[in-house]
């Protein structure tokens, strides 16, 4: 299938219009046209090579809403017509332990990433949403609930499970204080989801000039970081904090607000961490932990739980020709809280 999408040829490079193939359809294919591509801070991790798992060219995107175009002769879920999605990854061996446990992002043997990754059959380079269409194994296709707003949801499939996945791991619900740092796309969403579950939510900021923002999102209130004074009158005070910063920062104070037994759950930062002090986590029986999206399963719950509850991710929907923007406006906080790239606006080739 001869399509188009915005890629980065080497790292660094802006994003510009690509024409590639997608593959032939294997049995167990769902083909589907793009219609909304949310745009994450992952991507420009990407692009950059932060990371170094680079592969180029390189075309982003793992939030990603469609509609089925064709399936393969195996696949029995879905059919043209249907409004489905896709997340982080598109494959994973199906066979170890965590894969049965559901947790298919754990695979032993690696989750095949929607885009740079590899595919498991061929080899080839995968490539993600900011395109045309799309061609996925259908155990990693979710449906779309009638009556979700289609423009809205794309940003559930990463920023929504990504924060959802340890709500649920730690059972918040009601009578449960979360706390959550930082008010970008994992913020928010983190914020709205606690709020769905019925926990009592606080966000963490620097300054106070988000309060209002996070009010309106349904948190119970705010806690400036930066007051020596209002952080120390709240040491003990949350079950859970989720931690959104996705860049090297200071851990400890944030320890010493959890309560005994609490959780800090990174889901913002991959690498380094700064040096930290052991006495609040040793005295607390406190514990730093990480969390990488969530299963198949876990996502579906999600997207229900959403359409149930009417919780969607604040957007601001662009045209693809303004993606570059969009990143470089990403990069400063400049948006609240996502970008959703309508695919309507990309040329079929």
């Amino acid at each position: 299938m001869k399509t188009i999408g915005y890629a980065a040829q080497s790292a660094g490079d802006t994003l510009a219009p690509w024409e590639f193939e997608r593959r032939d359809l294997r049995p167990n294919d769902v083909a589907m046209e793009v219609l909304y591509c949310g745009i994450c801070f992952t991507d420009i991790h990407q692009v950059q090579d932060d990371w170094g798992w680079g592969i180029f060219p390189m075309v982003p995107g793992h939030e990603i809403v469609g509609r089925v175009t064709d399936v393969g002769s195996d696949v029995t879920q879905f059919k043209k017509g249907d409004t489905v999605a896709v997340g982080c990854m598109v494959d994973s061996c199906q066979e170890c332990d965590q894969c049965h446990h559901g947790e298919e992002q754990f695979c032993r043997e690696g989750m095949t990433l929607t885009y740079a990754g590899r595919d498991r059959i061929n080899g080839e380079t995968t490539q993600g949403g900011y395109s045309k269409h799309l061609v996925c194994r259908e155990e990693f296709v979710l449906r779309i609930p009638e009556g979700l707003d289609l423009s809205r949801a794309a940003p559930l499939l990463c920023a929504g499970i990504t924060t959802y996945s340890p709500l649920r791991h730690w059972n918040i619900g009601p009578g449960s204080q979360v706390g959550v740092i930082g008010l970008g796309g994992l913020g928010h969403m983190a914020v709205k989801l606690a709020v769905g579950l019925g926990a009592d939510v606080t966000v963490l900021s620097r300054t106070e000039d988000k309060e209002a923002d996070a009010l309106d999102l349904g948190a119970d209130g705010l806690l400036v970081s930066s007051d020596d004074a209002a952080m120390e009158s709240a040491q003990s005070s949350f079950d859970l904090i989720i931690d959104t910063i996705p860049v090297k920062h200071d851990l400890t104070p944030y320890l010493r607000l959890l309560d005994i037994n609490g959780g800090l759950v990174l889901v913002g930062q991959i690498g380094p961490i700064e040096e930290l002090d052991s006495e609040p986590v040793v005295m607390g029986r406190r514990c730093i932990v990480g969390s990488a999206i969530g299963g198949i399963a876990e996502t579906q719950e999600l997207i229900d739980f959403c359409a149930k509850k009417n919780i969607l991710p604040e957007c601001e929907i662009i045209k693809i020709d303004q993606v570059n923007d969009a990143l470089e406006r990403l990069k400063r906080s400049d948006v609240r809280y996502r970008f959703v790239i309508d695919m309507a606006s990309l040329a079929a080739p």
